[in-house]
């Protein structure tokens, strides 16, 4: 049975200090934007699922 998203919160907290270290956060912004951009493939089919009904 496929799982149904209704609602989708996503929170963030930035650290600047972090920013600091170049190898290691380009890692993990590969791995925050492919998240990012996973999420939002989720809401816009939500949206279009709300739209057909």
């Amino acid at each position: 049975m496929p799982i149904e998203i209704k609602e989708l919160h996503i929170k963030i907290n930035v650290d600047e200090k972090a920013a600091a270290t170049t190898n290691a956060t380009s890692v993990d912004e590969a791995k925050l934007m492919q998240a990012v951009s996973e999420s939002v493939e989720q809401v816009v089919n939500i949206e279009q699922r709300k739209k057909e009904r």
